[in-house]
């Protein structure tokens, strides 16, 4: 596979993400530096964290695409989590920074100059972010195959975050805090002047270190579990068992295991099968589901034992809507 085929299969919100942040850290940070306001200087970090962290979690996930190998049986799912936690050690230090940067501005507040400038690049920098949230929210519908599910596109985002890949939540998670840390920052620049109380600005910046901070937390404690290795959602494994039932030679689910790598899953179950079948039928039921999981876009392999009925119900049939 080439560069440019391995880049296209990368996360595009997490790519996306990055480019737009990279443009607004540097036109923030000249108007921090010019201005002189800590308000400004704090959206500005957040910019360029979010920026390196984007783009780490780009080159993450097209890694992470990488076929499985003789040494690595399992695939490269994992590496993207490995990436996401650099990028949390990176959003820390940036918000401990901000957070010295605001106590000295409220300890020696300080008149800021060009706040017209200022108030137009936070508000353009909402919108941006903005636009990079509704494409992240899109991407969360895609990955969990909701388009067609009713209800709109922020209650179907909210409703499937977990089922999305790590780089698409921390594009949502972070331009959430970004958004509303350029929305306070705002709000400090106009109001600042307009009262007289200009360490309005530290205490924004501030808070939108906070929010950096909790996004770390969130974030870190998320892809801490997926390098552990971490069961996969309900919700995925009630649609494994429907693939599974859609067999009919199918008549039970004794076992089953499915581990979460990054966006891909690892299948291993033991089923059961009517009686009366004989050995090579058996075999070729096995192989045929194999298939059918695999076919699945998210399921990177699928381990099966083949057990005969043995009259009990291990599975939640109940549970499981079953196509034939």
């Amino acid at each position: 596979m080439g560069i440019w085929e391995s880049l296209k299969k990368g996360n595009t919100s997490s790519l996306m993400a990055a480019s737009g942040n990279l443009v607004l850290a540097v036109a923030k940070g000249a108007a921090a530096a010019v201005s002189g306001s800590s308000a400004m200087y704090a959206s500005a970090m957040h910019s360029v964290a979010d920026t390196v962290n984007q783009g780490f979690v780009f080159a993450g996930s097209v890694l992470a695409e990488k076929k499985p190998t003789p040494r690595f049986p399992s695939g490269f799912g994992r590496v993207i989590n490995m990436f996401v936690m650099v990028a949390v050690i990176v959003v820390t230090i940036m918000a401990v920074e901000t957070i010295e940067k605001g106590w000295e501005i409220i300890q020696h507040p300080k008149v800021s100059s060009d706040i017209w400038l200022n108030a137009g690049l936070l508000f353009a920098s909402i919108v941006i972010d903005g636009l990079i949230l509704v494409k992240a929210m899109k991407e969360i519908v895609k990955e969990s195959d909701q388009q067609k599910a009713p209800g709109s596109l922020v209650k179907k985002a909210l409703g499937n975050l977990k089922l999305a890949s790590p780089p698409t939540r921390l594009v949502f998670y972070e331009d959430c805090v970004a958004t509303l840390g350029a929305f306070l920052a705002l709000l400090a620049v106009v109001l600042a002047p307009m009262t007289g109380i200009y360490a309005l600005e530290g205490v924004a910046a501030i808070l939108i270190a906070c929010l950096l901070l909790f996004i770390a937390f969130k974030l870190g404690y998320e892809n801490m579990i997926g390098l552990i290795g971490v069961a996969a959602p309900k919700t995925v494994e009630d649609r494994v068992a429907n693939i599974i039932f859609a067999d009919r030679e199918v008549v039970d689910i004794n076992k089953m295991r499915i581990l979460q790598e990054g966006r891909s899953y690892h299948v291993e179950a033991y089923i059961e099968l009517r009686k009366g079948l004989s050995l090579a039928d058996a075999d070729d039921i096995k192989f045929r589901i194999q298939s059918s999981l695999t076919a699945d876009k998210d399921i990177t392999d699928a381990t099966l034992g083949i057990l005969e009925d043995n009259d009990v119900r291990n599975w939640r049939a109940e549970e499981v809507h079953i196509e034939n």
